[in-house]
């Protein structure tokens, strides 16, 4: 009989990631009042908070894209496609919520990833417009 396994999992990735998580209803409404960037999958909402903390991350995939398991598997990919390429254009001091379209499901993966990076840098140049011109 085999014991338990030493370590389960790849050891090569790091436990946190590098933004937190929006997890209160409140937080994803305050997202709402900000500004939103429409991807051919993916609208991402944006807003600028008053600190310098780390960015923080929503996902919304409503019953409207299918089932549980399809909306899981939307989850799935878009946390994967965040990690692999949006993490990097996230902006330290901003929330962002990614609303899913049912496209996200089946979408090649790298246009996804393109698509929600892309939108995370146009939602950050809209931001710091406005900023700037408040």
């Amino acid at each position: 009989m085999n014991g338990p396994a030493t370590h389960a999992g790849r050891t090569d990735q790091p436990v946190a990631g590098p933004y937190g998580v929006l997890r209160k209803r409140s937080e994803f409404l305050a997202v709402r009042r900000g500004t939103k960037v429409r991807g051919a999958f993916v609208l991402v909402e944006a807003q600028h908070r008053r600190d310098d903390d780390m960015p923080r991350l929503g996902l919304t995939v409503s019953k409207k894209n299918g089932n549980a398991v399809k909306r899981n598997r939307i989850k799935r990919r878009l946390r994967e496609a965040v990690r692999l390429c949006g993490a990097g254009d996230m902006a330290i001091g901003n929330d962002y919520v990614i609303v899913s379209t049912p496209k996200a499901l089946r979408a090649p993966f790298d246009a996804l990833c393109a698509d929600v990076s892309s939108a995370f840098a146009q939602a950050n140049r809209k931001l710091q417009r406005h900023r700037e011109g408040a």
